[in-house]
């Protein structure tokens, strides 16, 4: 019995070992509670787990786009001042910072905002990407919502959406583009409307092997809508909650397997 389980422990340990690591948690990056970086230092940006986080930075207007960082909690204000913060109220699973992608289109440097892979290792190589989590900014949903001085609170026919592409070793766009919808009132029935609200999983495997990725937006008031989104664990893979309690199960087992074997020896 002691064989079986020790079998099956390896097995959970082995999976959830690999799906548990996150490439980009935003955690080694140091904020105070309720900051953000926004790239006013210069650097040009940023690195988390294996990738690089390109930002533009304009001193003279004081503005940025492609990527910031931020521990911001605030869902209840509204407007360009808030931009720094997610509606889910911080980072995915509690931890305290995220990620911000932001593309000022014509206005902005480092539009769209673009990752690129290998940052620590220095390895030039290609990768597979699990996924990312995403959910709005505070600033956007609430535009959809209620709407603003530029954007028309969301109706029927409305939708929002952030579009992932990789990027190759030849530097081109992957011809799989992974699409998710921030917000989508396209359905015959208002009980299907929603604006994300909450962190989700995002499926990118189907890119492939990528050496980096590029965010975009399109929707039917794009040109209106606050073009951010927010990020988080990219390449973690969630981890269903049967697999944990399987895994803690036959930990105990094992624990109450080799205590018995130890009783019977002394």
């Amino acid at each position: 019995m002691i064989r079986i389980s020790a079998i099956f422990l390896v097995l959970i340990l082995s999976c959830s070992g690999g799906a548990g690591a996150a490439v980009c948690s935003f955690d080694n990056l140091s904020l105070p509670a309720d900051a953000y970086w926004n790239g006013s230092d210069g650097s040009g940006g940023f690195v988390s787990g294996d990738a690089f986080f390109g930002n533009y930075y304009d001193p003279a207007w004081g503005s940025w786009d492609g990527w910031a960082y931020s521990s911001m909690t605030d869902t209840v204000t509204r407007g360009w001042t808030n931009q720094y913060s997610a509606i889910a109220g911080g980072g995915v699973h509690g931890s305290a910072n995220y990620a911000l992608a932001y593309d000022a289109g014509a206005w902005g440097g480092a539009s769209p905002p673009s990752i690129s892979f290998g940052a620590s290792s220095g390895e030039d190589y290609d990768t597979t990407i699990s996924g990312v989590w995403i959910t709005t900014t505070t600033w956007a949903y609430y535009s959809m919502l209620e709407g603003d001085s530029y954007v028309n609170a969301f109706s029927a026919g409305d939708w929002q959406k952030v579009l992932i592409a990789g990027i190759d070793s030849q530097g081109n766009r992957t011809a799989n583009t992974v699409e998710f919808y921030l917000a989508d009132y396209t359905s015959s029935n208002p009980d299907d409307w929603y604006i994300v609200s909450q962190w989700t999983w995002v499926d990118l495997s189907s890119l492939g092997d990528v050496i980096g990725l590029e965010f975009d937006f399109d929707g039917s008031q794009v040109d209106f809508v606050p073009a951010y989104v927010a990020v988080d664990n990219l390449n973690a893979v969630p981890i269903p909650g049967a697999v944990w309690l399987v895994g803690s199960g036959l930990l105990g087992m094992f624990g109450i397997r080799m205590r018995e074997k130890n009783d019977v020896g002394t």
